[in-house]
């Protein structure tokens, strides 16, 4: 997490929300294995970034994640996912900044 958020700072995004999450997967083939035992759950903790940026930080942003964020040259089903959704609008609450600014 610390490269990622280093890399990310170095691009001019300096704002990451951090979330605990859990997910639910089938993963016959791949199940963890701690202290020895293997969970009896399907559920698996995760971590769930939260990142707000401009159109002109979109391609940075993506290119950033995938090259530090991917394991081994041709990734891992475990390294995640990207969601790119729309912003309708975005207000700042301790400055009233509106749209770009606010991000």
């Amino acid at each position: 997490m610390r490269a990622l958020q280093e890399a990310l700072t170095k691009v001019g995004v300096d704002r990451v929300t951090v979330c605990d999450a859990q997910e639910f997967a089938k993963r016959e083939d791949k199940v963890p294995v701690y202290r020895g035992r293997s969970p009896e759950t399907d559920i698996f903790r995760k971590i769930s970034l939260e990142i707000a940026v401009n159109d002109d930080f979109l391609e940075t942003a993506i290119e950033t994640i995938r090259n530090v964020a991917r394991t081994g040259q041709l990734g891992n089903d475990g390294d995640g996912k990207i969601f790119v959704l729309p912003l309708g609008e975005t207000v700042q609450l301790s400055s009233e900044d509106r749209g770009k600014s606010a991000i």
